[in-house]
């Protein structure tokens, strides 16, 4: 049984996932791209598959190290099967950049939990977010996530609060270096600021619809069991699981108001709804549904393979 096998933690779950997602990388890739195959092309694809394998090692460290999950390789195989359910999440690189960044973000924030080495953390997770909200602005509503930590965390020195502006205020003096050096035309990335489309005809095809569907479900069914057993959670974890729960919604905003809704929005989600669904495989009791949860997620995307 599938979830038998990633009960525990092993080097060979990772090993095999990336192998799972660099076959999906590759199906959605011969798909869309119309260059000739080359060097420089090869290199690039390259990069955005590390991108894709080292949001996937960091989504595994900081949920294991800060114990949002137990040893187990569910959130891996979650994220795994996520992607292949929309492989629009690999096609679209600057959502994909931007949701490693938010990924290095997350870990710095969670991270706070241990009060140690605060300012740093502050900094390294506004300095990511930013860069995330360069390359997609709606990233930006991540830096919510950020106050709302000092808050759980009870972070009161003032001197902290101040620290995240530190890191948005580094990464503006870089990238106004960077263009006026390239160029000085602003214009087309401030067009792009607050714009938001509430029309969802882009999603309007039977995969993306049903798969979206899935997840959503699955999301609002893992939610009710992850937040019904926050208060069995240590009082000193409680906040980070908060922030889980805070992260998902405000991937799901991201999802409700982003300009152009092709599917590859959902990534945002991917990372929250692991941990989530994670937490869920861990409780439950019934082995049966287990096996049917994430063997939906493995059929669904084969059989819009094949058709």
């Amino acid at each position: 049984m599938i979830t038998n096998f990633f009960k525990q933690a092993k080097p060979i779950h990772f090993v095999l996932i990336s192998t799972f997602l660099l076959m999906v990388f590759i199906a959605s890739k011969i798909y869309v791209l119309n260059e000739p195959v080359t060097v420089k092309l090869v290199a690039k694809q390259a990069f955005y598959f590390a991108i894709v394998l080292a949001s996937l090692f960091i989504l595994d460290f900081f949920a294991s190290r800060n114990s949002l999950t137990k040893k187990n390789s569910y959130k891996l195989l979650m994220f795994g099967l996520f992607m292949a359910m929309l492989p629009e999440t690999l096609l679209n690189s600057r959502t994909l950049m931007a949701n490693f960044f938010i990924l290095l973000a997350l870990r710095r924030i969670i991270s706070l939990r241990t009060q140690k080495d605060v300012k740093k953390k502050l900094f390294d997770a506004a300095f990511w977010i930013s860069i995330a909200t360069l390359l997609y602005f709606w990233a930006a509503l991540f830096f919510i996530l950020v106050f709302a930590a000092l808050i759980l965390y009870s972070i009161i020195n003032i001197k902290n609060w101040i620290v995240p502006l530190t890191g948005v205020l580094a990464v503006v003096i870089i990238w106004v270096s960077v263009m006026l050096l390239m160029t000085n035309d602003f214009t087309d990335y401030f067009d792009e600021l607050f714009v938001y489309n509430f029309d969802f005809t882009g999603l309007n095809s039977a995969r993306i619809m049903i798969s979206a569907t899935i997840l959503i479900s699955y999301g609002t069914w893992g939610s009710f069991y992850f937040i019904k057993h926050l208060k069995d959670k240590s009082k000193s974890l409680r906040p980070s699981f908060t922030l889980i729960i805070i992260s998902s919604i405000l991937s799901l905003l991201i999802i409700l108001i982003s300009p152009y809704k092709d599917g590859s929005e959902f990534i945002f989600l991917f990372a929250p709804l692991s941990i989530i669904m994670t937490n869920y495989l861990e409780v439950t009791k019934e082995k049966w549904f287990q096996e049917v949860l994430v063997w939906v997620l493995i059929l669904i995307p084969a059989v819009f393979l094949i058709l």
